[in-house]
């Protein structure tokens, strides 16, 4: 009998594009549409970027920064990796991604959290689109949704 080969290890970065992912499909079941992922500029990285509505003053652009841990993590699932720094690295991101999308320049833009996580169980909760099975066997839990996680500077 043939051994099922045994799946490769997913890297840390996998694993952050995979819960990046995850929360890309259940904001587009929350009506947003994915304007960017994992855009990147001299300032940093910015996860995803969704938009409900027109490009304009009464359209809304949110920048989602989101973190993926493991069991046993130190900083409270990732909430506590959202630093002051962070947070003026994302703001300073998000303005170059206005410069460029002139568009969404009016727009109302907000900053949100989605806290991910990585279990050996399948989550106990009922609505599917707020996790996913890995081939390892994990599964991936968007367990926090934070609207509004940080305020913008002069916005």
């Amino acid at each position: 009998m043939e051994k099922s080969p045994v799946p490769e290890p997913i890297t840390k970065a996998e694993l952050g594009t995979l819960g990046e992912n995850l929360v890309a499909h259940w904001l587009t079941n929350q009506g947003w549409q994915v304007q960017a992922r994992q855009w990147h500029c001299s300032f940093g990285e910015l996860d995803l970027i969704v938009a409900k509505g027109r490009a304009n003053s009464s359209g809304q652009l949110t920048f989602v920064e989101v973190k993926t841990r493991s069991q046993g993590n130190w900083d409270a699932d990732g909430l506590m990796a959202i630093t002051r720094s962070k947070q003026a690295k994302l703001w300073k991101a998000a303005q170059v991604y206005l410069l460029k999308h002139p568009q969404w320049a009016e727009a109302i833009c907000r900053f949100d959290v989605a806290l991910v996580a990585c279990r050996f169980s399948k989550p106990s909760i009922a609505a599917a689109d707020r996790y996913l099975q890995l081939e390892d066997g994990r599964w991936l839990l968007l367990q926090d949704y934070i609207d509004r996680a940080f305020d913008v500077p002069g916005r």
